[in-house]
C-alpha cells in the first residue's frame, strides 16, 4: 500500500509496483535549500500548477538545474495549503491522461514549502515576504485565473476591497494584486533586487495587464503616502522587476474520480479528492493531458534556472504575443468556450462527449478554421493549422480528460472579450475583411445571452456556473424569457454596447443587430437551440 501523507522514501518498491515514476534529484536537499535560497515561487497552488509547472520544477530538479524548491502561495483559499499541501509534505501525483486510457503517474516533490499569504496569518505572510527579500529569488510565477489581476468592475470603478486596499496600505492587503505589491515593497526594501513576475494565467497581454494593476496599487499607495516615487521607478524598471508575456496551454481539469478509482486499485490509500468550502475541487494527485505549451519572454533580470531545458520556450514579446493571440483568440479557447455555453443549453456534462455531437463539431470548425484562422498572426514556432486539427482530433476528444462544459463556462464575462473580440477587431480593421461576414463568433456570443437566462433547451433550469457580472448580466436581462416573441433590443443593448465586456461595441462594428436576431431565434422555445445550430450549420 502506498501512503501519500507518509515518507515516500520508505515507500520506493510500493511505488514502482504501481508504476509510478519517482524523483531524481535529491528532495530532502531541494526542500532544505528553500528558506536560504529560494529561487522560484508560484502564486495559485491549484490543479494547473499541480499538473504543469510542478512538473517543470521536477524536470528541472532532476537535472540538477533547480537548487531550491517551488514555494507555492495561495492568497484565496487556505484550505488549499492545509489540506492538500502542508499534510502530503508538498508532494503530489501527476496524472498524465493518455488517449488510449494509459495513466502515466509521477511523484513530484519539487515543491519546497507552501503559505497561505494573506496577513490574516501573519507568521506565512512574513515568511513569504522574506523570501521575496532574498536576493536568490529569479522569478514569480501566477496561475490566479484572469480575474485574479482584475481590480475594477463592469463600469469601471475600483471594488470595495481594492479601495480598502488603497486607504489601509501594503501592510493590511487583502487582494492578490495588493499582496504582491506588498511583497514587492519588501524586495524593494531589502536592496531593491531583480526579479521576474511571471504570469502564466489564461489570457492575452497578461504580463501588461499583470504590471499595470500592481502599478495601479503602488501608485495609489504613493498617492496615500504609504510609499515612496523610488518603489515606483522599482517597479517601473524592467532591468529590475519584469513582466514577462506568456502563452500557456494544457488543459488540467478538476480531479477525477476516475482516477482517483484507478489509483486505489494501484494501492495508493489516500488520494481522495478534496472539496473546499470556497469551492477549490483539488486532490493529492493532478490530471492532465499528454499535449502542452508554454511560452514566455525571456525577460529573468535575475537570471532563471534553465526553464528551456523543462520544454518551456523562450523567445522574443512579438512572438508571445503571436502564439498566444493564436491560442486565445483563434485555436482553442474561442471553441472551448462556444462548447461551454451550447454544452450547458444541450445537457453536456463531458468535453469529451461533446466532440460526438455534429452540430458543436460543426460549430467550433466554423469558428476556427474558417472565421478566426484567415486573421491569425502565425508565431511559427506553433503552425497554426496544425494547433486546431490536434485540438479537434486527438485533445478535445479525450475520453480520459473529464473535463466539463460547467467548467470552462466559468466566469465567460471575463473571457469573451479576447475570445471573440481582438478577431472581431481584425474583421473591422482589415479592408480585406467585413464583420458582417462573420455568423458563427456571434451565433456564439449569442448563444452566451442565451445561457444566461439559466434555461436548457428542453426548457429546464440550470445553474449557470460562477462569473462576477452574473448577477448584473441576468438583471439586466431579466425580462427576457423562453418563448418570448417581443423585441430584444432594449434588453440586450447595454450588454451588447459594454466595450468592457466585448472589447468594443457590438453595434459599432455591425453585429449588434445580427447577435440580436440569433438570440430571438435561440429562444423561441424549446429545441430552440438545437435547431438554430442546425440551421445555420445546413
Amino acid at each position: 500500500m502506498i501512503r501519500l501523507k507518509e515518507d515516500w522514501t520508505t515507500q520506493k518498491a510500493a511505488y514502482e509496483e504501481a508504476g509510478i515514476t519517482l524523483p531524481k534529484c535529491d528532495v530532502a536537499t531541494l526542500k532544505a535549500n528553500v528558506s536560504e535560497k529560494p529561487q522560484w515561487i508560484h502564486f495559485g497552488g491549484g490543479n494547473l500548477y499541480r499538473g504543469f509547472h510542478a512538473a517543470v520544477a521536477q524536470d528541472l530538479a532532476d537535472q540538477g538545474k533547480l537548487t531550491s524548491g517551488v514555494v507555492v502561495c495561495e492568497t484565496y483559499d487556505e484550505d488549499v495549503v492545509d489540506e492538500a499541501y502542508a499534510p502530503y509534505n508538498n508532494n503530489f501525483l501527476q496524472v498524465v491522461m493518455h488517449e488510449d486510457g494509459n495513466l502515466e503517474k509521477r511523484l513530484l516533490a519539487a515543491t519546497g514549502e507552501s503559505y497561505y499569504c494573506n496577513p490574516s496569518r501573519p507568521a506565512s505572510f512574513e515568511a513569504v515576504k522574506d523570501i521575496f527579500a532574498n536576493p536568490s529569488l529569479q522569478l514569480a510565477t501566477f496561475t490566479i485565473t484572469e480575474k485574479g489581476y482584475n481590480l475594477k468592475d463592469s463600469q469601471g470603478n475600483f471594488f470595495g476591497f481594492v479601495e480598502e486596499d488603497l486607504v489601509k496600505g501594503p501592510e493590511a492587503s487583502q487582494s492578490t494584486m495588493a499582496i504582491v505589491a506588498s511583497l514587492l515593497l519588501s524586495r524593494f526594501n531589502a536592496g531593491a533586487y531583480p526579479i521576474a513576475m511571471v504570469s502564466t494565467d489564461n489570457f492575452s497581454h497578461n504580463g501588461k495587464k499583470f504590471q499595470d494593476a500592481v502599478l495601479t496599487i503602488a501608485n495609489g499607495w504613493l498617492a496615500n503616502n504609504f510609499v515612496t516615487e523610488e518603489f515606483i521607478s522599482y517597479l517601473t524598471n524592467e532591468k529590475l522587476v519584469s513582466f514577462p508575456w506568456s502563452m500557456i496551454d494544457r488543459i488540467t481539469p478538476n480531479p477525477s474520480e476516475k482516477v482517483a478509482a484507478a489509483l486505489k486499485e494501484l494501492g495508493v490509500e489516500d488520494a481522495e479528492i478534496i472539496h473546499t468550502p470556497k469551492h477549490t475541487n483539488i486532490a493529492p494527485f493532478a490530471n492532465t493531458e499528454v499535449i502542452h505549451y508554454l511560452v514566455i519572454e525571456d525577460s529573468f533580470p535575475n537570471g532563471q534556472p534553465d526553464l528551456a531545458s523543462a520544454g518551456v520556450i523562450l523567445t522574443d514579446r512579438e512572438t508571445v504575443d503571436k502564439a498566444d493571440a493564436m491560442k486565445v483568440t483563434t485555436c482553442l479557447n474561442p471553441l472551448h468556450t462556444a462548447l461551454a455555453v451550447y454544452g450547458c443549453l444541450l445537457d453536456y456534462t463531458s468535453i469529451s462527449e461533446e466532440m460526438s455531437d455534429p452540430e458543436l463539431v460543426g460549430l467550433i470548425k466554423q469558428i476556427g478554421y474558417h472565421e478566426g484562422l484567415p486573421v491569425v498572426d502565425d508565431p511559427k514556432i506553433i503552425h497554426p493549422q496544425n494547433f486546431i486539427d490536434e485540438l479537434i482530433q486527438k485533445r478535445l476528444p479525450n475520453p480520459f480528460i473529464p473535463d466539463a462544459p460547467q467548467r470552462i463556462a466559468s466566469d465567460t464575462s471575463q473571457k469573451v472579450a479576447i475570445r471573440y473580440g481582438e478577431t472581431i477587431r481584425k474583421y473591422v480593421e482589415r479592408a480585406d475583411k467585413n464583420p458582417a461576414d462573420l455568423t458563427f463568433i456571434p451565433l456564439t456570443i449569442a448563444g452566451w445571452l442565451r445561457y444566461l437566462l439559466a434555461v436548457d433547451d428542453k426548457g429546464q433550469a440550470f445553474t449557470p456556473s460562477p462569473d462576477p457580472m452574473l448577477a448584473e448580466l441576468q438583471e439586466k436581462l431579466s425580462g427576457i424569457e423562453l418563448g418570448y416573441t417581443g423585441e430584444v433590443h432594449d434588453t440586450v443593448k447595454d450588454i451588447l454596447s459594454n466595450a468592457s465586456i466585448f472589447g468594443s461595441d457590438l453595434y459599432a462594428a455591425g453585429l449588434g443587430e445580427k447577435i440580436e436576431g440569433f438570440f430571438q431565434e435561440l429562444i423561441a422555445g424549446p429545441g430552440a437551440v438545437r435547431a438554430t445550430l442546425k440551421k445555420y450549420l445546413a
